[in-house]
C-alpha cells in the first residue's frame, strides 16, 4: 500500500530549485510579504495585518517582531497584540520579550501564559522582577503554578530549570492496551510527547517506551517488554550544558529528570536540549569575538557599546605591549627600513595560525572531544602542523623578500621568524584555552586576546631580534 500524495504538495516538491521566482531561503518570509506587512502597519489596518500573518508559523511572526524597531514595533503590537498567544511569546527573543509583554493587555498575557508548557513559563519569568513574576504566576492554575515554582527552586542553568512537569507515566506492570485506554481517557496530556515513562510504586523511573512501539504492539504486550535501550535519567541539578551534550552524544529524544532521591520530577525533550546546545555555541562564538555573550541584533547603541568597549580596551593594552617590543628595536628598524614593511606579515600570519588552532580547541573543549586521554596527542599534532606551516611559508616569504629587497640575509631572517612564530602560534592556540579551562575559566572568554598577544610579541621579538643579530 502506498501513501497518497497531495497534488499541490507534489507540485511544490518538484518545483525547479533554480526558479528565479523562488526565495533564496524558503523558510524566511518573502520580501513582498514583509512589504505588505509594512503597508498594513502604516495604514493601521488590523484586518489586513491579521490576514497576512494568519498562515504564518509562530517562529516567523516572532522574527518579524524582533526585526521591527521603535515606533514600528509599537504599531505592530497595538494592532496585533490580541493575536499573540503562548507559542508566539515563547519564540520571541529574550532581549525584547519583556518589552513585548508590557505592551500586551493583561488578559491576553494571562491566556498566553496558560497555553505554555511549564518549561516555557519558567524561561519566560526567571529573569523578571518579583512583581512581574508574581503577576504571571497568578494567571496560572494551582497545579501549573506549583510546577513552575518547583522548577524555579532549582539552580539557574540546571536541568530542573530546563525540564517540563507535564509527564506521561505508567506503572511498570501495565500492558499496551491499558496504557492506550488511559491516554484516551485523560484530557491533561501534553500536546507533544515522545515516551511513556515507566515508574515503580515510589515513582522511580525504570524505563520508557516510545509511542511508535506502543502503537505498533498488541494490546496484551507488557510495557516492560518494550523498553528502549537508550533509557537514562538526568539529575535535576545537572548543568544544562551537560544535558544538551548527553542528548547530542546519545541521540536522545527525551530524558526523565529525577530529584536527589531519584524520584521523577519532570522530563526534558530534544527541542529544549538543542536550544541549549545552540545557545552554548552562540555564546562561544560571541566570546571568541569579544562582543559579549548577550549580544543581539535588537540591542541599542548604548547596550552594544557597553558590551564591546571592555574587550576593546583589553585589546588596546595588549597592542601597546606588542608596540613596546617594537620600540626596543627602534634603532634596528631605522637602519633597515625593510623591516617595517615585513613586520605586519609576520604578525598577521602568526595571528591567523593561532586563531585557527584556537577555534578548533575551543570547539573540541565545548563538545568534550578534547580530554585528558588525547590532549597531548592533539598538542603534538598542532605543534607539528604549526612547524610545517612555518616551513612552507618561510620558503615563500624568503623568496619574496629576496626578490623584493635583494637581500639573502633579510630573506633568512623573515624565514626563520616565520617558522618560530607559526609554531608558537599553534602551541598558544591549543595551550591557552586548555590552561583557562584548567583554571576554571571559560576557554572562549579571553583566549583570543591572549593568543593574539603571544603571536604579536613572539613574532615581533623573533623577527626584530634576528634582524638585529644578523643584519647589523
Amino acid at each position: 500500500m502506498t501513501d497518497q500524495q497531495d497534488p499541490q504538495g507534489a507540485d511544490q516538491a518538484s518545483a525547479n530549485p533554480s526558479d528565479p521566482d523562488r526565495d533564496e531561503d524558503e523558510f524566511l518570509p518573502r520580501r513582498e510579504l514583509l512589504d505588505q506587512i509594512d503597508a498594513a502597519l502604516e495604514a493601521r489596518d488590523t484586518d489586513r495585518l491579521n490576514e497576512l500573518l494568519e498562515p504564518m508559523h509562530a517562529a516567523d511572526i516572532a522574527d518579524i517582531i524582533e526585526q521591527l524597531h521603535g515606533a514600528e514595533r509599537n504599531a505592530f503590537l497595538q494592532l496585533y497584540s490580541d493575536q499573540i498567544d503562548g507559542e508566539i511569546l515563547s519564540e520571541i527573543d529574550e532581549a525584547i520579550r519583556e518589552e513585548v509583554m508590557e505592551f500586551l493587555p493583561r488578559d491576553v498575557l494571562a491566556e498566553a501564559v496558560r497555553e505554555m508548557d511549564s518549561d516555557d513559563v519558567v524561561d519566560l519569568i526567571e529573569d523578571l522582577d518579583e512583581p512581574e513574576r508574581a503577576e504571571i504566576l497568578a494567571a496560572l492554575d494551582d497545579s501549573d503554578r506549583a510546577a513552575v515554582q518547583q522548577s524555579l527552586a532549582y539552580p539557574e542553568h540546571s536541568a530542573g530549570r530546563l525540564m517540563q512537569s507535564e509527564i506521561v507515566t505508567a506503572p511498570e506492570h501495565w500492558s499496551v492496551g491499558e496504557t492506550i485506554d488511559f491516554m484516551r481517557a485523560e484530557e491533561w496530556l501534553p500536546e507533544q510527547f515522545y515516551h511513556v515513562i515507566l515508574v515503580d510504586p515510589r515513582r522511580h523511573p525504570i524505563g520508557y517506551v516510545t509511542l511508535g512501539r506502543l502503537l505498533a504492539s498488541r494490546r496484551d504486550v507488557l510495557l516492560k517488554d518494550l523498553c528502549e535501550d537508550s533509557f537514562r535519567t538526568v539529575s535535576a541539578y545537572a548543568e544544562e550544558g551537560d544535558v544538551a551534550y548527553a542528548f547530542n552524544q546519545y541521540h536522545l529524544i527525551s530524558a526523565p529528570v529525577v530529584d536527589a532521591d531519584d524520584r521523577l520530577v519532570g522530563v526534558i525533550t530534544i527541542d529544549d536540549a538543542m536550544y541549549v546546545l545552540d545557545e552554548e555555541h552562540e555564546e562561544d562564538i560571541l566570546r571568541l569575538a569579544g562582543v559579549g555573550e548577550d549580544s543581539a541584533i535588537t540591542d541599542t547603541v548604548l547596550e552594544t557599546l557597553r558590551q564591546r568597549v571592555p574587550w576593546l580596551m583589553v585589546n588596546l593594552i595588549t597592542a601597546i605591549l606588542a608596540s613596546l617590543v617594537i620600540a626596543v628595536f627602534e634603532t634596528t628598524i631605522q637602519k633597515v627600513v625593510a623591516l617595517a614593511v615585513l613586520m605586519p606579515i609576520v604578525a598577521s600570519m602568526g595571528g591567523n595560525a593561532g586563531t585557527q588552532t584556537l577555534t578548533v580547541a575551543v570547539r573540541a573543549l565545548a563538545t568534550k572531544s578534547l580530554t585528558g586521554s588525547n590532549v597531548w596527542r592533539v598538542v603534538r599534532r598542532e605543534a607539528i602542523v604549526g612547524l610545517l606551516n612555518g616551513l612552507a611559508f618561510a620558503i615563500v616569504m624568503a623568496v619574496v623578500a629576496w626578490f623584493w629587497f635583494d637581500g639573502v640575509s633579510l630573506a633568512a631572517v623573515i624565514g626563520i621568524a616565520m617558522i618560530v612564530n607559526l609554531a608558537i602560534a599553534a602551541l598558544a592556540g591549543i595551550l591557552i584555552p586548555l590552561a583557562m579551562e584548567k583554571a576554571g575559566a571559560d576557554p572562549a572568554l579571553a583566549s583570543g586576546t591572549f593568543v593574539t598577544t603571544v603571536t604579536d610579541v613572539v613574532g615581533f621579538f623573533a623577527f626584530l631580534g634576528l634582524a638585529s643579530a644578523i643584519l647589523l
